[in-house]
């Protein structure tokens, strides 16, 4: 008995086992649906005689249809989503399809339970010297007996797992067939899809757009104000020297300020010297230590590289100003076609994934198709995973 995918060396025994009276445990419950439903059938077939019965029997198969979905899904390892909406004559052959398969999966789960009860039988016989209770007259099992219904045991043991697994393979690939969301559906939810990313987009360039706004009036323009009055005042007191030092200061910090603005809205370094050298760059500015990881294939495409770069500086900005960090690692890498980018802190935790700044983080992956995902329970640690398509 297996489910849906193989199982690879690796997985430990208890899993398989596990999985396979998951698996065993929604065949059965498969078969008393099949048995149920092969009952209501001639209901069903006199509903359609009456107009009523045509216009609830849709709804009715619809119903059925999705919890045998959940059923798949859960215990037979076919991922489906119960919640969308189900053609009713599409999941009425799916009822019909699928009943053949339900009382099979029940027969050999019976003869399997059977045979698991004659070798009990057997082996408390011969181990306890018990008389045998399916024999006229009892009689105590030997070891010669015991000898001989092994060969032919295991084989039946063998035929009947394999039995459920293929009856396994049949009910997955029936709701898969007939239940799958047709071409249609998948154009529809894909347009769904790209609106959403659309959206996001949007969102996130006037989130960037605000957040350029505020660096430059909160930062760079106060200076320059700072800067015109000490000017104005030295043109009026030429003899104060102290004036122009000031003002001096206060164009260095102006400039310091616009290439921090500029540098955080897109680093030169990405486009010259690749991802890895601008992640050092975040390091070296944040103001507590960051350990950098980064290990890369290849140099992913411009616009990977951009939000990469864009959810690292984030999140470590965010961990100094809010978590009491004492430290941040960062571990970029590429698996396949996906960059997966990790920032953890050793924070207090408690950050909340709806906020301005990690909903803005969400936006930004959302919008390169990518996911994120925040984990920072209270007492932290702080974790944001983002996974981005480099296809």
């Amino acid at each position: 008995m297996t489910t849906g995918a193989a199982h690879p060396a690796s997985v430990p025994w208890p899993s398989r086992v596990t999985a396979a009276l998951r698996t065993g445990l929604g065949l059965a419950l498969g078969t008393a649906t099949a048995g149920l439903h092969l009952l209501l059938l001639v209901p069903a077939l006199l509903a359609l005689c009456v107009p009523a019965g045509r216009r609830a029997l849709p709804r009715a198969a619809a119903a059925q249809a999705r919890r045998e979905l959940v059923r798949v899904d859960r215990f037979l390892g076919e991922p489906f989503d119960a919640d969308r909406d189900v053609d009713g004559r599409r999941a009425a052959r799916y009822l019909l399809a699928r009943m053949p398969a339900g009382l099979v999966g029940g027969t050999v789960l019976v003869l399997l339970l059977v045979g698991v009860v004659f070798a009990v039988l057997i082996l408390w016989s011969w181990l306890s010297g018990t008389p045998f209770p399916l024999e006229e007259p009892a009689y105590v099992i030997s070891a010669l007996e015991v000898g001989y219904y092994t060969p032919s045991g295991v084989v039946l043991l063998y035929l009947a797992l394999a039995g459920l697994a293929g009856v396994a393979r049949w009910e997955r690939s029936a709701a898969r067939r007939l239940l799958a969301p047709t071409r249609e559906e998948q154009l529809a939810s894909r347009v769904t899809a790209l609106a959403e990313s659309r959206d996001a987009v949007v969102a996130a360039v006037d989130d960037e757009r605000r957040r350029i706004e505020r660096d430059l009036h909160d930062g760079v323009q106060q200076r320059l104000v700072a800067l015109g009055m000490l000017l104005g005042r030295a043109r009026r007191h030429p003899e104060q020297l102290d004036l122009v030092v000031q003002a001096h200061e206060q164009a260095q910090r102006a400039l310091v300020e616009l290439r921090d603005v500029s540098w955080r809205v897109y680093p030169a370094a990405l486009d010259t010297d690749g991802l890895a050298t601008a992640l050092e760059a975040v390091a070296e500015r944040a103001p507590l230590p960051v350990r950098i990881d980064c290990a890369l294939d290849a140099e992913p495409p411009p616009a990977v590289r951009a939000v990469a770069w864009f959810v690292v500086c984030e999140a470590v900005t965010n961990a100094a100003k809010h978590s009491g960090a004492r430290q941040v690692r960062v571990d970029v890498r590429t698996s396949g076609p996906t960059l997966r980018a990790v920032v953890s802190d050793d924070g207090r935790g408690g950050a909340d994934p709806s906020g301005g700044g990690l909903a803005g983080l969400a936006r930004r992956v959302a919008a390169a198709d990518g996911s994120l995902a925040v984990s920072s329970p209270a007492g932290g640690p702080t974790e944001i995973r983002a996974e981005l398509p480099c296809g």
